[in-house]
């Protein structure tokens, strides 16, 4: 090669590297990882920042930082006196828990009223076909809809009985 021929494609690759900026240059690094004062963690200072901030250089793997929630105030502690802080009166308790007995009971008896019309309706999985459902397929989806929700009402009793066995057994009167 000739001599102005190196110089030309020296001159363009110096131009070319100029553009990049030269290693040690002042701008920000987001590859490089500081710790500040007060565990605060900076990417996007450069390294005379990081300097006159106190900061010093983190090697190695990526930091992750969670913030954290504030902590709740605390709760009064009941003073220490032989029990809860709020003492029901015993017949006011079982006042509330007749009440309770009695709504839990009123909906059992709706709840089993409306199993036994849909079980009749059922009619033992034979339920009479309606008039739309001229399709077999639409009769055989209500058959299984019906079925799913005397399933969903057994389940709902089954759980009303469980919450009135919870309760204390009522005065005798």
């Amino acid at each position: 090669m000739s001599l102005p021929t190196i110089l030309s494609r020296s001159a363009v690759l110096l131009l070319a590297c100029g553009a990049v900026p030269a290693l040690g240059a002042e701008t920000p690094d987001s590859t490089v990882m500081y710790r500040c004062p007060g565990n605060d963690y900076k990417n996007t200072i450069t390294a005379k920042e990081a300097e006159r901030l106190g900061c010093k250089r983190i090697e190695g793997a990526p930091v992750t930082i969670i913030q954290m929630t504030k902590p709740r105030a605390a709760t009064p502690v009941p003073a220490a006196g032989g029990g809860s802080a709020v003492r029901v009166d015993p017949v006011a308790q079982r006042a509330r828990d007749s009440d309770a007995r009695r709504i839990l009971e009123g909906e059992l008896r709706a709840e089993e009223e409306k199993l036994a019309v849909m079980q009749k309706e059922f009619n033992n999985g034979q339920p009479e076909r309606q008039g739309d459902e001229k399709n077999f397929q639409k009769y055989l989806d209500r058959v299984n809809d019906m079925r799913a929700a005397i399933a969903r009402k057994l389940t709902d009793i089954a759980a009303l009985q469980r919450e009135i066995k919870k309760l204390p057994p009522p005065l005798p009167q």
